[in-house]
């Protein structure tokens, strides 16, 4: 077999979500979703308002629980996993929410320290002195560890964030808005940190936002919620081609074209 016709070896799935349906009240936000994540690839969850994005992640880590369909991660149904076990496996993600979730009363080091110590059984003096590379790994300095939360800008309250997301080295990060509320080069610096950490750690990363130089300086497939589910799934540029108004209004309107031009230069 010459090297045009070798088969391409099946990407591995670290996520599937099937016949998913989330509904609040009378409102349907999903119905019959499915989606598929791959081990190592940064997906970005994109779509209008109300179309159920931050609700596909809170549903995948456990925060929403569906009125139908199934969530595999890792192979293993979380829907139906006795709670120890379920915990186990929640404890492979890292997940940062689009405030930061920090809590206010505690350091930045002792918010990073906190999953250490409950759930990795650390004492507090090694769990804070792993505090402080989690940090360096952020891109944050060694004093921002002594910095309460309301004294950090926004950028480097993402970052603290992020910190603590990777405290327990996860498999899995989910992303909420990350770069929401950052000025452009604050955004264009986390973009870049995230494809580090990627690429350094072998991260899978879910990415919720509505940031286009995110998504193109980011990702590696985007997922297109629309109508209750997945409509499209695929490479940036696939995707903005897919034959629906909004993917179109978005993706090719005065924004989306500005974002495309900047990607394709930065690649010549």
């Amino acid at each position: 077999m010459n090297a045009q016709t070798q088969a391409v070896p099946a990407r591995e799935t670290v996520i599937e979500v099937r016949g998913l349906i989330n509904r609040f009240g009378s409102q349907t936000v999903h119905e019959n979703l499915d989606l598929d994540v791959y081990r190592g690839e940064i997906i970005g969850i994109v779509g209008g308002s109300g179309t159920g994005k931050s609700v596909l992640l809170r549903t995948i880590i456990g925060l929403v629980r569906p009125i139908a369909g199934e969530v595999r991660v890792f192979g293993e149904n979380l829907l139906s996993l006795p709670a120890e076990r379920r915990s186990q496996v929640e404890r492979r993600f890292g997940v940062l929410f689009q405030s930061g979730a920090l809590f206010s009363s505690l350091t930045v080091a002792e918010n990073i320290a906190l999953p250490l110590i409950e759930h990795a059984g650390l004492p507090r003096i090694d769990a804070t002195r792993l505090a402080g590379v989690k940090l360096a790994l952020a891109g944050l300095p060694v004093d921002a560890g002594r910095k309460y939360p309301s004294e950090l800008s926004g950028g480097m309250i993402k970052r603290a964030a992020l910190a603590r997301a990777l405290a327990l080295d996860p498999e899995i990060l989910f992303l909420d808005e990350p770069t929401a509320g950052l000025d452009p080069i604050s955004a264009a610096a986390f973009d870049s940190l995230l494809v580090t950490l990627r690429n350094a750690l072998g991260l899978t990363v879910f990415l919720v936002t509505h940031d286009l130089d995110t998504l193109y300086s980011t990702c590696d497939r985007v997922a297109v919620l629309s109508q209750k589910r997945v409509l499209a799934a695929a490479p940036i540029d696939e995707v903005a081609r897919t034959d629906d108004p909004w993917v179109q209004a978005y993706f090719n309107g005065p924004r989306g074209r500005a974002a495309t031009f900047a990607a394709h230069k930065g690649k010549d």
